[in-house]
């Protein structure tokens, strides 16, 4: 399999938040500002790549019977590195997402790719599967979370694009996830549906 088609696989193919509603979690409650979004989007693309290409360089010494408690001990590994990583660069986006970092761990994404692509496949291809995926899951909590800091403070990245008082509070919410969240994957949709029938 084409290594590039792997990694264009996950970024919109089968993009973990448009399409496949994966990682519903950290979607709606890190996402309040574009920052925030690609601060966890970037910190699980770093857990999706390296645990693909581990668990994909072990999958043969790995008993059947522990083959899951094994991939979570090995994503948890690297989620306790990026945790340190962030500690000690990072403080203020640490502090911000929270309890959603240890969170990683049991993200259904990257258990997910461990199982169906890393567990099959080699360690170069899982790279760029965890790559496309990982940059996937980013371009969409970034997205996501640049439509919400725009409608709910008229800013995105802290640059100001509308006058405060323009801004509407529910956007930076917990609702105002799942609202814009849905006109998203709609938008999304039609472009999709109107290139297929084009």
């Amino acid at each position: 399999m084409n290594n590039f088609k792997v990694m264009m696989n996950g970024i919109v193919k089968e993009n973990p938040i448009f399409v496949l509603l994966l990682g519903m979690c950290p979607t709606l409650g890190t996402t309040s500002s574009a920052i925030n979004g690609m601060g966890m989007g970037l910190a699980t693309m770093f857990v999706l790549i390296c645990s693909n290409v581990v668990i994909s360089s072990v999958k043969n010494l790995i008993p059947d019977m522990v083959r899951i408690p094994s991939f979570i001990v090995i994503i948890a590994s690297f989620v306790t590195l990026l945790q340190m990583i962030m500690q000690a660069y990072v403080p203020d986006l640490y502090k911000t997402l929270g309890l959603f970092i240890p969170l990683i761990v049991v993200n259904c994404i990257v258990l997910g790719r461990a199982e169906a692509f890393a567990a099959k496949n080699t360690p170069v291809a899982s790279f760029f599967d965890g790559l496309g995926m990982g940059l996937g899951f980013t371009v969409a909590l970034t997205l996501l979370g640049a439509v919400r800091e725009l409608l709910g403070t008229g800013k995105v990245f802290d640059l100001t694009i509308l006058p405060e008082q323009y801004g509407m509070l529910l956007f930076v919410l917990a609702p105002g996830a799942f609202i814009a969240l849905g006109y998203l994957i709609a938008l999304i949709n039609k472009l999709k549906e109107s290139k297929t029938t084009n």
